[in-house]
């Protein structure tokens, strides 16, 4: 995708806004598995309308993208990190002015920013650092965060920059089990997705 999945098209999933609209393919599915609704809204005071969809798990990102490809008949899921490097670095030395083309920890005012703002990649790709770090998965198999957020000094912000879930991303979860689908303390976290041919 262009820029980090929005809420815009994340809320139709989360909230079922779709229900009604369309008639599943039928797979023989018995109930569709979504999100309960969140608590508390991610990211609340960062705005929502143009804004990217955040505090997601790996799971919720993978079962989204399933949910996309029923919905428009198109395969999406979410890009391996051999696929993410490629796209972020799209042929190119290191972006010249980091400031022109992410959102980061000096520049980002502690908070996410709609999509698209800041300067495209060599592919025509928004936001591929910064703002939110963004769901792959790893080349050992597990999930990995890619890219650096809003809340990474600018040093941590690269093609290379890679995380993993650690417990404090949803330490606060009042729920045991903790959440499949949410992250509270992590309103780093956001996704693209790759659509295949």
């Amino acid at each position: 995708s262009r820029v980090e999945i929005p809420w815009d098209i994340f809320d139709v999933w989360v909230f079922a806004l779709d229900e009604g609209t369309q008639v599943a393919t039928g797979k023989g599915e018995d109930a569709v598995s979504r999100p309960s609704r969140p608590y508390v809204l991610p990211g609340r005071n960062f705005g929502h309308d143009g804004m990217p969809a955040l505090a997601m798990t790996y799971h919720a990102a993978t079962v989204f993208a399933s949910w996309l490809s029923e919905k428009t008949g198109h395969t999406y899921r979410v890009p391996t990190e051999a696929e993410w490097e490629y796209a972020c670095r799209a042929n190119q030395p290191a972006p010249a002015d980091l400031q022109a083309s992410a959102w980061f920890f000096q520049n980002s005012n502690d908070k996410t920013h709609p999509g698209g703002t800041k300067e495209l990649n060599a592919f025509g790709l928004a936001d591929m650092l910064g703002n939110v770090g963004e769901w792959t998965a790893g080349t050992d198999g597990e999930p990995i965060l890619k890219g650096g957020s809003f809340t990474d000094p600018a040093s941590q912000v690269s093609c290379d920059a890679g995380k993993k879930q650690t417990p404090a991303w949803n330490a606060t979860d009042p729920q045991l089990p903790k959440s499949e689908w949410w992250l509270p303390d992590a309103p780093f976290v956001g996704l693209r997705l790759v659509r295949e041919p």
